[in-house]
């Protein structure tokens, strides 16, 4: 894994200073300590000011261990899930990838470090419209948030070198792995109930994906055509 072209990676930006000894602590236990210890990835999770991605009564606790409510009945991720997602999507400085239930774009800011296009989707227009904002006022230039049904993806921008999925589906969407690049690696929740399969796909060629389990996560429903029905 390796860090984007168009902006370098740097904790110490004057941009994103407050509360960086909560971060670093966040990064050293939660992330490091549990077995992630790629440079890069940890340099962007140090990087990116999670508190400024939920709401004001939720900052004191941006950086402990667990997801918090960012509104519409969703949620920002654990940052470990997000540090361990994007670990196993092998993203590096070329890639250009696709990310799925985008939320509050916290996601988004981690993974553009590290690639060169990130394309996140998120289906609730409040949500796309204040993540749209948050990430160009916080500078984040690689990332195109886009208002769609995140389930069917975007196939007129595809192939996507990888797919992250940051909600939960009944069963693995054909039209995501349709989109994945010729060894692209889909990372997405599956299962029935609040509890899913973290499932890792990659695409061996036109007709043959690999598939591994990496364990058992919790995630908000992937809503859309592919998705949970409302």
């Amino acid at each position: 894994m390796n860090k984007g072209p168009d902006r370098p990676i740097n904790p110490f930006n004057a941009m994103h200073k407050e509360r960086l000894e909560e971060r670093l602590l966040m990064v050293e236990t939660q992330i490091r300590a549990r077995g992630i210890t790629d440079v890069p990835l940890l340099d962007s999770l140090r990087s990116v000011p999670r508190h400024l991605f939920v709401s004001d009564s939720q900052q004191e606790s941006a950086y402990t261990d667990f997801p918090l409510p960012i509104g519409f009945n969703q949620t920002i991720s654990q940052p470990y899930i997000v540090a361990l997602m994007a670990k196993e999507a092998e993203l590096k400085k070329t890639d250009v990838i696709l990310e799925i239930g985008s939320g509050c774009g916290y996601a988004s800011a981690v993974f553009s470090n590290l690639v060169k296009k990130v394309y996140a989707l998120e289906i609730i227009p409040e949500l796309a419209q204040a993540a749209k904002k948050r990430l160009l006022d916080l500078r984040y230039t690689n990332i195109e948030v886009i208002n769609t049904d995140g389930s069917i993806g975007v196939p007129e921008y595809a192939p996507f070198d990888a797919i992250i999925v940051s909600a939960g589906a009944p069963v693995v969407p054909a039209n995501l792995k349709k989109q994945l690049a010729l060894h692209g690696r889909l990372i997405i929740p599956v299962g029935k109930g609040s509890f899913q399969e973290l499932i890792k796909i990659i695409r061996l060629d036109k007709d043959h994906f690999q598939e591994k389990s990496l364990g058992g996560v919790r995630f908000v429903p992937l809503k859309g055509k592919e998705g949970w029905h409302e």
